[in-house]
């Protein structure tokens, strides 16, 4: 054969691919999603009081608004609801969720003890925070190409 030829040993590709195939096994990146997921939530409880689409949540009824001091605000009364945010990882997924019966009817609306409650979601992504969880993603994996 004339010219000239180059070959590549792919063993160390493939070493790297091990390497982050048995990293990605341990759950790490999940758990790191799992607690961006919760610091992402706790934000829109606390701060921006949007649905992930951005969309407002809905006031409070008047009669309600009248049971409320100022150390109250929307799904922020004693701080039940931020509290008990609980996140759950494993090497397959990521989980954020509320054992709260209250939490369901808050995402979800629905009545309680007579009293229809509008659906003000705060569980889910909006694009920033998927965005955020990506470069997360992506910083993680390049960590470990180092």
């Amino acid at each position: 054969m004339t010219g000239i030829t180059y070959s590549v040993d792919t063993q160390r590709i493939q070493a790297a691919a091990n390497r982050m195939a048995a990293r990605l096994a341990t759950g790490e990146v999940q758990g790191e999603i799992a607690g961006l997921l919760k610091s992402q939530t706790q934000r829109r409880l606390r701060e921006t009081k949007t649905a992930p689409d951005g969309t407002p949540w809905a006031e409070w009824s008047e009669d309600y608004a009248a049971t409320r001091g100022p150390q109250h605000s929307l799904l922020q009364g004693e701080g039940d609801l931020d509290d008990d945010l609980m996140t759950y990882a494993d090497a397959r997924s990521s989980t954020l969720g509320s054992p709260l019966i209250y939490a369901a009817i808050q995402q979800f609306g629905g009545e309680e003890v007579g009293i229809d409650i509008p659906a003000r979601e705060y569980l889910g992504l909006s694009d920033d925070n998927a965005r955020e969880i990506e470069q997360a993603v992506e910083d993680w994996l390049q960590e470990g190409f180092r």
